[in-house]
Formats: structure tokens, sequence, C-alpha cells
């Protein structure tokens, strides 16, 4: 039986107000205001609202538009470092409803604690991370496991990942020459007993390994030859992102420290898992994180957020690692398998819109739905927003895996009128150019779609 109309919940007069310029307040707290003149923009058409009154006593706030982020660029004024002279302190908790500020002062709270109630921090960030407090950076590396809950550990855990860390780049990131200057120094001390070690190497003492033109698996040189390739396609899509915003683009020299940790960060990861390696899309993942890092209020902790990110970057990707895989593809945990899910899970919630979609028009899910979760939807809205989401994917009991499927296949359900109006084309040009729409509602929407409903 085909599925006539979705839920009553789904309805509500409240999703349909207009933006409020307010909401622009956020893009100034946890970066320079600088930064946001290079905001990801999506499309300008707005999401098809629906008419009942899903259970909550306020509205969500605006989502953000186009113009909003045109005049917040005006007021942005940057010094030679790519930074602003607004300060992340300088977004006032009077823009914040009642609601937001109790829950930044409870995560506050639970922040002090000796030990941290992570099943708490989990309940109160699900809903987001107020802007008045600049401590998602915090909060990220506790719900990624980076950080202990006991706060007494916390300088010994840093300290010892941060050392690990610059050990993998001394090690990692030397060029061959320097690996060969190295062997031939201990050569050198290990047979001081023999004159003839004293000088240079011999070229009979030039191993095959240790020769530039030796193609043997062993080989340091061949080595880097083969990773000369991967480090140019990190170098080309470093380049690439985000590059309308100072941060991460431009030549200025912050801008091009952030590259260069960046490429730093994927070149390690990528020699450290040789069974991935690099694929293309790991920069976009890695860059909301390096973001927020970076701009840690707390001194030392930015100074190294290279390391922190790297970590946090391990463990997120730990949970999505199967669809970089391409040999899992096929397979039932590979990316292919995932996407079937999402196909599924909206057949079960909306099986009339599942039914146009691929039954009637033949839009196979793939054609969309592999960046929206290889990137976990990085580039379907503004950079701000994309925080808002990874707030509700790290927080959620249930895992980002299935969360991400939840919030994909709202994200279906709420252009489902425009959807189903359309033919091939235009669901697939409007798909792979999500418009905008209220974040707010639509997580709401996907905490509707959970299997075990939470409070």
């Amino acid at each position: 039986m085909v599925k006539k109309r979705v839920p009553d919940w789904l309805n509500s007069s409240l999703w349909s107000s207009p933006p409020d310029s307010s909401t622009d307040d956020r893009l100034r707290c946890y970066s320079p205001s600088s930064l946001t003149s290079s905001i990801h923009s999506p499309s300008n058409c707005t999401v098809d609202e629906f008419p009942v009154h899903p259970p909550v006593p306020q509205p969500p706030p605006a989502a953000i538009r186009p113009e909003h982020l045109k005049s917040e660029r005006k007021e942005s004024r940057e010094d030679a470092n790519g930074t602003s002279t607004s300060s992340p302190s300088s977004t006032s908790t009077s823009s914040l409803s009642a609601e937001e500020i109790s829950r930044q002062s409870q995560l506050l709270v639970e922040l002090a604690k000796k030990v941290i109630n992570m099943r708490e921090v989990r309940r109160l960030v699900l809903m987001g991370i107020p802007d008045g407090a600049p401590i998602r950076s915090t909060l990220w590396k506790l719900l990624l496991g980076y950080l202990p809950n006991d706060r007494g550990l916390w300088p010994s855990e840093l300290a010892k990942k941060r050392s690990q860390y610059k050990h993998f780049k001394d090690e990692l990131l030397m060029n061959p020459s320097e690996i060969t200057r190295r062997l031939e120094k201990s050569n050198i001390e290990n047979n001081e007993a023999k004159v003839e070690s004293r000088g240079p190497l011999s070229r009979l003492e030039v191993t095959h390994g240790e020769h530039p033109l030796s193609l043997g698996k062993s080989s340091i040189w061949n080595q880097f030859f083969q990773d000369t390739e991967i480090i140019e396609q990190i170098d080309r899509d470093v380049q690439r992102t985000h590059p309308d915003m100072p941060f991460f683009s431009g030549d200025t020299p912050f801008a091009k420290s952030n590259q260069e940790a960046l490429k730093r960060i994927l070149i390690v990861f990528a020699k450290l898992n040789p069974g991935i390696r690099y694929v293309q899309g790991m920069n976009e993942i890695l860059a909301p994180l390096f973001y927020v890092f970076r701009n840690d209020p707390d001194e030392e902790n930015a100074v190294h957020a290279e390391a922190d990110t790297f970590y946090c970057f391990v463990e997120l990707l730990s949970g999505f690692r199967d669809n970089f895989c391409q040999q899992l593809d096929n397979s039932v945990v590979g990316i292919r398998s995932t996407i079937t899910k999402l196909s599924q899970l909206l057949k079960e919630h909306d099986e009339e819109l599942w039914r146009h979609l691929e039954v009637m028009c033949k839009v196979n899910p793939q054609f969309y739905a592999f960046r929206w979760i290889t990137l976990l939807l990085t580039q379907e809205f503004n950079f701000v927003d994309s925080l808002r989401i990874w707030d509700t994917l790290l927080s959620d009991p249930e895992g980002p895996q299935e969360t991400l499927l939840r919030i994909c296949c709202a994200m279906l359900i709420l252009i489902r009128r425009r959807l189903l109006a359309g033919d091939f084309t235009s669901n697939l040009k409007l798909l792979q150019n999500y418009p905008s729409t209220n974040i707010s509602h639509l997580l709401y929407v996907a905490n509707k779609l959970r299997t075990h409903p939470t409070n």
C-alpha cells in the first residue's frame, strides 16, 4: 500500500517564519568574522514547507539566506593574516533564545566537572551547540573520544598524543635523501672500529633498497616516488578546499599555514593507512575539524590544532572507513550498501516519494546520495550550517552513520512536493543542488525518523 501522505507532525506553520537577520550573529562565533565571506551558499531557492504542528514549544531560528551573508561580508575587515578585528567573544548572548542560553549554561556546568557525564553532554549537544560560548572545540574532542571524560587526564593525554604526532611527522614526512644520510651516519657510528667506515658510503655499501633507481617494494626511493603521486593529489585538493574562505584560501601567511597543516595531516594519514591511503573528498571532511580546533579560544589548543585534528579525523573516519575503500564498494558494508539503506529508509517513511523517484523517474540514489554520504553533507549546506549538522552527527548515541542516513532521508522528505512534481531531469538537478533550508527543522524531522524515538 502506497503511503499517500506524510505524518501530521511534519507540517507546521512554525517553519515558514521569515529569516531573522539576528541569525547572522552566529557567523562570528567560532572564528574571525572575515571567515564568513567565504561560506558556501547553496542555491537561493527555498524548501517546500508543510501545513501541522510538531510538538515543539518554540520555532527554531530561521535559515541563513545569501542576502544576509552579503551584508555580513561588507562588515568584515581582514588584517594581513586574513583575520578580522572582531573576536569570537563579540557575539552577545542577547542573540540567543532562552532555551539556548539555558543549554549553554548546562554545557558549561558539565565541562567544569572533574568527571564529565558524556550521556548528558550528548543529550545537550544533540540539540546544537549554542553560539554564545566557544566550546565546540572541546565538545567535539570529547564526543570523538580524543579527550577522556576525566578532566584530570587531559594534560597527560594531550601531551602524549601531540608528541606522538610530531614523531609521525618526523618519520613519515622525511625525504629519502635525509633517510639515506641518517643510515649512512648510523652505519659509520656502528663501525667506528673500522677505518674504512669513517668516510662516505662506498658504492658497495649502498643497499638495493637505498638506491634511487630501485623498483623493489622495500625501496625507500620507490615508495617515495609512489607517494609523490598521492601528495600531488592532496595538494590539488587542499588548494580547492573552500576557496572563498580566507581561513583556507588566499595568499596570506595565515591561509598558507592552514593549507600546509591540512596537507601534512592527509599525507601522514595516507602513509599510516596503506589500505585506504588518500581518497578525494577526505580534505572536505578534514576541513571542519581543523577550522573548529584552530579557532579554539585557548591559545595552546589552537597552536596544537594540527595534531588534535589528525587524531579526531582518524576517529571520525573510522566510522565511515568502508565508504572510502573501493574494494568494499559492492560488499554489505560498502558505499553502495549504505546508499541502499537510505533508499529503504525513504521507502519505509514515504513510499509514495520513493516510488516516484526510483520507479517512475528512475533517479538512482547513487546519482546524488554518494556525495551526501561520503562528504558528510559538507557540500550541500553553507559552512556554518554544516557545523551545526555535525554537532548532531557526532553526539547522536546511535552513531554518525545512522544519523547521517536519517538526515539524508529528511532532506528528501522536506522537498517532497517539488520532487513529486518533477521529472528525472528536474529532480536530479534539485538533488544535486540542494536548496537552502532551515537546519533546525531538518534535524527535527530527521530525529522523528528514529526507529526508537528519544526525548
